[in-house]
């Protein structure tokens, strides 16, 4: 039973070592074998969670001695991140193929990534969250210098490791000093004991600090955020797209299984810190942004402003505010996975539309992407009746009903701010004249998915209860 409940990570592992061996013997004239194998890999895992999910009688059961939980949260995860993924190969297919970057360790490195995404959002033990997160991490340093001839790339790369690595040391210094302090290293029996005493030990709340920063660093969350603006424009367009999507929802799924499984009972330890961490990510995030150009950085720190929003229903510390924290995340990542994948359908070989000013006159070049744009937009900037809206809207009702007024009023303030850089674009598409006024020509397969992914904003911004449920 501990192997059957287990089948989506053994499904992944076992399809990502088929790609990878693939890609070993096949011609190059055969690549793209590569690619299709890794989509049948998401679509096997997805299946191998709908099959696993169905049965509901082992939901918060614990696995292999404690280390594994399967449970709702979990579940639902490791299917959306699926979906994700799933998209961003639609994305990155014909992206990675022009710029040189090699495929099959492209999607190799991805499938890898997203195994270890799996195994946080599962991990019921401090061993198994590590083991996690770095394996996710060093498939992500990989994917941000893949780019052989470019040496922004590379040196995106090495900020990124150098970075991310002291990041892991921060979670895996808080991780032994929480060990130190409670003698186990299952989240469950972590928190039998901190129950079983009145005060918690100064070395566990240190532990906790320390555990907090990595998170908020992997989250990219300010005052932590100092790593964002520079990979995101430095890596690839379609390495930006993975990073700025399911790598944070992992980091959500950390954040609930670190406070809640283990700490549910200290909120009054953390509850503090992670005010400030939002507080700060709401302001810097949306403020720095107004001043940006280039549209992967405005988007970098939209993303910062974003996560601060995140943390306010973790915060509010009730049901409500957990469910419309994890909805929040979910709702930006389909807004960042349409916002990157429309900067990949306007790029081309040897350019990349990643200014704000790559955006003049798109409304006359090609209309209906311009419409997606529009759409994407205004859904980040929280405008009714797309989805965006609601996801702030749920949140900024769950800290109200907490009792934070001042909180939900700095999210409102912020929120404003938000939508002048996201108006900006829409005024450079509608009213300035195209450098370019060549027609933005696209295949067919591309129009598609990033109509789906875009329309989904409108017609889930109509009837959020499908996703919300």
């Amino acid at each position: 039973m501990n192997f059957y409940y287990v089948m989506p990570e053994i499904v992944l592992l076992s399809m990502t070592c088929f790609v990878l061996i693939l890609d070993l013997f096949i011609p190059k004239s055969m690549k793209r074998l590569t690619y299709l194998a890794s989509q049948l890999a998401v679509i096997f895992t997805f299946i191998a969670i709908i099959k696993t999910y169905s049965y509901p009688e082992i939901v918060g059961l614990d696995f292999f001695g404690g280390q594994v939980i399967i449970d709702n949260l979990s579940q639902v995860m490791k299917a959306f991140m699926c979906v994700v993924v799933f998209f961003i190969f639609w994305y990155s297919g014909q992206y990675v193929k022009a710029r040189d970057i090699p495929l099959g360790e492209y999607n190799t490195m991805l499938l890898f990534a997203l195994l270890g995404m799996f195994t946080i959002v599962s991990g019921a033990s401090l061993l198994t969250l590590y083991l996690g997160i770095e394996l996710y991490s060093l498939a992500l340093y990989a994917l941000v210098a893949s780019e052989r001839k470019n040496s922004i790339a590379t040196e995106a790369g090495m900020k990124y490791f150098v970075l991310g690595a002291l990041a892991s040391g921060f979670l895996l210094y808080g991780f032994s000093l929480i060990y130190g302090a409670t003698g186990y290293l299952t989240l469950s029996d972590i928190n039998t004991v901190l129950q079983a005493n009145e005060h918690t030990s100064l070395l566990f709340s240190l532990g906790l600090v320390f555990v907090i920063v990595g998170m908020a660093f992997k989250l990219g969350a300010a005052p932590f955020h100092m790593w964002m603006p520079d990979i995101y424009q430095g890596a690839p367009t379609s390495v930006t797209l993975i990073i700025g999507t399911v790598p944070k929802l992992a980091i959500l799924g950390l954040v609930f299984r670190v406070l809640y499984d283990m700490a549910g009972g200290l909120q009054a330890d953390w509850y503090f810190y992670l005010m400030i961490i939002s507080v700060c990510s709401m302001i810097i995030g949306n403020l720095l942004a107004v001043a940006q150009s280039n549209l992967k950085r405005m988007l970098a720190y939209s993303a910062i402003g974003h996560m601060g929003f995140v943390l306010l229903g973790i915060i509010a510390g009730s049901d409500s505010g957990l469910s419309a924290a994890l909805f929040y995340m979910f709702v930006y990542t389909l807004m960042s996975l349409a916002a990157f994948g429309l900067i990949i359908i306007c790029s081309r070989v040897g350019f990349e539309a990643e200014e704000i000013s790559d955006f003049k006159g798109l409304s006359s070049r090609n209309p209906w992407i311009a419409v997606l744009v529009l759409i994407v937009m205004l859904s980040m900037a929280g405008i009714p009746p797309l989805l965006g809206f609601y996801a702030k809207l749920v949140v900024i009702e769950s800290v109200l009903l907490a009792g934070h007024l001042n909180l939900a009023i700095i999210a409102m303030l912020a929120s404003v701010v938000g939508v002048f850089y996201y108006l900006r674009v829409i005024k450079v598409m509608y009213f300035d004249k195209p450098e370019d006024p060549a027609p933005l020509a696209l295949c067919k397969h591309m129009n598609v998915v990033i109509s789906v992914n875009s329309l989904s904003l409108v017609f889930l911004g109509l009837f959020p209860g499908l996703l919300f449920g």
